[in-house]
């Protein structure tokens, strides 16, 4: 995609020491991403667990299971932006070794949680940490890579997402088989101690080496209105009401706050982020797209893992090894979805992953309790491989489009639409889901007794859970009406959840940049490590 005016014409080369071990250097960030995205694919697993009464799980409410998620996103949303601004100005390396840290530390302490709400509290701390990491594992990235192997780079790195979605859920199905459900968290400490080391030898550091003054108003302006609203997304889906008034004060607020961000930034002669970037529409396309897969993505992902476990009755360990295709597809095609953008270019690309997701979203309209294993298996392939031919290009056409020196900048754009498109997903889709499943369960409620009629009809979990209690032959009829009820809604939010990707379709088909010729990076004299550094 053409570079946005004001960008330099000339890239600085990479330092030969570090252009010699760029490739371990990418296995190090790929092993510190992998964390992140292993620690939540391995909590999807737990969800069930993790309801169950003690001393099996904590008794988590469905709120509360999705307040253990969602102050994680809510968290790492309202910091990315930041944290992508301090790793560009104190050092990226730095950053990425202080979020790795603090990320260990959540994940230590969330494993000895006795409450939901103290699982919460340490949750949100491991979003804090996460934060730091995940922009600046790319942008580390495209400070070691030379501009033609970066599509290539970033093809791997996109790729070691699907790594973790693939470990994640088989190895908490292992952890739940075997240990108690904090094993899920604990498992992330020895992680966090391999990755310290390797990076605190093998990656260089790296920052913007004329950051330019400090933007304290718009790094406020930013933290304020991505929390208020991603704070509003979450409490709307919460209530299955998006009409409430804290919900909608909080997402006015939001956006109000982030349109003075933006008015703010339009101003300042020392901007957080150039604003002008936004009116090039290949990279506007490109941050939508981001935003609207993991949209339609997320909130089918969440109520995947109860369609698995309640509905099919798959134990943690079946329910992620079933995910494997999805996460094979990724680490298959992701790392060579450059040359297919180098034939067809990214706007062909990116429509028919988008197609593909959509196609395999809408899927799960046809899925019922007998749904067989191997259909399974291939809807989420097929979901795999579009997401692996949408995540590589548009990833590149954001990261590109901003000098190197600004990388942190550019990968905190990336995932700020990513995070703020998934809590979406997950709020508006689940407050689908939750709505249409409440509706259609309602009228199977007579026989439970009166004290507990609105718990039972909140979730699928929470109507099992009575039906059990009333026993095998009261309970078994509202056991098989909470499973149809479920599949019900199901059907209707797999659909808006397909009608979703079709939006993110039209708008990459339209805005992202055909086949253009590779453009030769211009060729300069290697700095030196300490030139890079400072």
């Amino acid at each position: 995609m053409p570079i946005p005016s004001g960008a330099p014409a000339a890239v600085p080369r990479v330092p030969e020491a570090i252009h010699r071990r760029r490739w371990w250097i990418l296995a190090v960030l790929m092993f510190s991403l992998l964390i992140v995205v292993l620690d939540n694919s391995i909590l999807n697993v737990a969800v069930k667990t993790i309801a169950g009464p003690a001393p099996t799980g904590i008794g988590a409410t469905q709120s509360e299971l999705e307040w253990a998620i969602n102050s994680y996103t809510l968290v790492f949303a309202g910091l990315l932006f930041t944290a992508g601004l301090l790793g560009d100005r104190i050092g990226r390396k730095k950053v990425l070794l202080a979020g790795i840290l603090v990320f260990g530390t959540g994940s230590a302490l969330a494993a000895f949680s006795a409450s939901p709400g103290e699982l919460i509290t340490w949750r949100a701390l491991m979003g804090f940490g996460a934060a730091f990491v995940m922009p600046a594992t790319l942008a580390v990235l495209m400070n070691v890579f030379e501009r033609d192997e970066q599509p290539k780079a970033i093809g791997i790195w996109a790729g070691s997402v699907g790594l973790g979605i693939a470990i994640g859920p088989i190895t908490g199905g292992l952890l739940l088989e075997h240990f108690w459900w904090g094993s899920i968290f604990l498992v992330n400490v020895p992680v966090v101690v391999i990755a310290l080391v390797a990076m605190a030898i093998l990656v260089p550091d790296s920052r913007d080496p004329n950051p330019g003054k400090v933007d304290p108003v718009g790094v406020a302006l930013s933290v304020v209105g991505l929390v208020l609203l991603v704070y509003g997304i979450i409490r709307g889906g919460e209530l299955a009401d998006f009409t409430d008034t804290t919900v909608l004060l909080s997402i006015v607020g939001g956006l109000l706050v982030l349109a003075g961000f933006v008015w703010h930034e339009k101003r300042s002669s020392h901007p957080a982020i150039d604003i002008t970037y936004f009116r090039e529409p290949a990279f506007s396309a490109a941050v939508a797209a981001i935003a609207l897969v993991f949209f339609a993505l997320m909130g089918v992902t969440f109520f995947a893992a109860f369609y698995l476990q309640s509905v099919r009755g798959y134990t943690a360990l079946e329910s992620g090894l079933l995910i494997v295709p999805l996460a094979a597809a990724q680490m298959i095609f992701a790392p060579r979805a450059r040359l297919v953008v180098d034939r067809f270019g990214a706007r062909a690309v990116c429509t028919v992953g988008m197609l593909l997701v959509a196609a395999g979203l809408a899927s799960f309209a046809l899925f019922d309790a007998g749904t067989p294993v191997w259909a399974m298996c291939l809807v989420f392939f097929v979901q795999g491989t579009g997401m692996a031919h949408i995540m590589p290009p548009v990833t590149v056409a954001v990261m590109q489009a901003l000098p190197r020196e600004k990388a942190g900048s550019g990968s905190a754009i990336n995932n700020t639409f990513r995070q703020v498109g998934g809590a979406l997903g997950i709020a508006v889709l689940g407050s689908v889901l939750s709505t249409v499943y409440r509706g259609d369960i309602e009228g199977h409620l007579g026989a439970v007794p009166a004290g507990v009629r609105d718990m039972a009809g909140e979730s699928i979990e929470a109507t099992l859970g009575v039906a059990e209690k009333l026993g095998p032959v009261a309970g078994k009829p509202l056991a098989a009406a909470a499973n149809d009820a479920f599949i019900s809604a199901m059907h209707v939010t797999a659909l808006g959840s397909a009608a979703v990707a079709l939006i993110g379709a039209v708008v990459v088909g339209l805005f992202l940049p055909g086949r253009t010729p590779a453009a030769e990076a211009p060729e300069e004299a290697r700095p030196t490590e300490e030139q890079l550094s400072h």
